[in-house]
């Protein structure tokens, strides 16, 4: 018996479906089960004193649970990393949709791509075992396991997220917006810089949002390199310890329903808003500033 066309394409549609209704079943559940574990540590302490407490000793009696120095890590890390990989990132893919011949970009590309497939502990490692001992070495510090190391390591993980988001928008603005400020008179350089960037400045703003949600939400790295101490930073040489590293650290050694378990699931939930937050402004921003053709310029 033959399967009419129709019939086909309602089961074609009624599998993807099925498939992204269980996607989002499955996140649902993790953000459930996240929050049935987290709010129980509010009935010891209250939220304010969660968040804004400087102090993490969770094995003292009585015990401080305070998390503003692994927020303020988690932030520092993530600023400090966002400086270093938005250029980085911006610059290469510029090059790569703008500048490069066919054949520099078929070489420079799946090398910046390859950069997203190295294992996050493998970075890590290299941030530990050789960039901590150079930091060492030239700036006499006491450690080479801080906040600058962890964010060097960071960058490297960002910038291919942020080149490949954002060589996509340049990519994609139309080829009649350049052709039309050449015709002007306009160098190449001025063409890229005052038409190019703008028209694609959604993109690439999304690109800098998933780059800096990529930095905040990482755990290997900064569990190997950030150096582990839970203290607000004044130095960018200081050790630091961001809420994935402490999570990472501390969840096979906190008795199970303990204070200290409830508190480590708290602490996920912060790191949650926080990368909701990134993902949402970036879905945001791609959505209100939708570049359609030439007509919304």
């Amino acid at each position: 018996m033959r399967i009419s066309r129709q019939h086909k394409e309602m089961a074609i549609h009624g599998s993807f479906f099925a498939i992204a209704s269980m996607s989002i079943l499955v996140l649902t559940l993790i953000m459930i089960f996240l929050i049935m574990e987290g709010l129980p540590i509010f009935h010891q302490i209250s939220l304010p004193d969660f968040i804004f407490g400087k102090y993490w000793y969770p094995t003292d009696d009585p015990a401080d649970f305070g998390i503003l120095p692994m927020i303020t890590g988690s932030l520092s890390v993530t600023a400090f990393s966002s400086c270093i990989a938005i250029p980085l990132g911006l610059m290469t893919a510029i090059y790569l949709a703008e500048i490069a011949t066919p054949r520099m970009r078929s070489i420079v590309k799946p090398l910046v791509e390859m950069l997203q497939a190295l294992p996050s502990v493998v970075i890590g490692f290299f941030g530990m075992v050789v960039v901590a001992p150079l930091l060492q070495k030239w700036f006499g510090i006491a450690t080479g396991l801080n906040l600058f190391n962890a964010s060097i390591m960071l960058a490297f993980m960002a910038v291919p997220t942020i080149t490949s988001i954002a060589e996509d928008a340049i990519f994609s603005v139309p080829e009649e917006l350049r052709a039309a400020s050449l015709a002007l008179g306009a160098t190449k350089w001025q063409t890229i810089a005052g038409v190019v960037i703008p028209a694609s400045l959604p993109g690439i703003s999304t690109a800098v949002i998933l780059g800096m949600a990529r930095s905040i939400g990482e755990t290997m790295v900064v569990l190997m390199v950030a150096g582990g101490a839970a203290m607000t930073p004044t130095s960018i040489f200081d050790p630091v310890r961001p809420m994935p590293a402490s999570i990472a650290a501390e969840m096979a050694e906190a008795p199970y329903q303990s204070e200290h378990y409830y508190a480590l699931f708290a602490t996920g939930m912060v790191l949650f808003l926080f990368t909701l937050m990134f993902n949402v402004l970036a879905a945001y921003i791609a959505e209100k500033k939708k570049q359609i053709g030439t007509a919304s310029l």
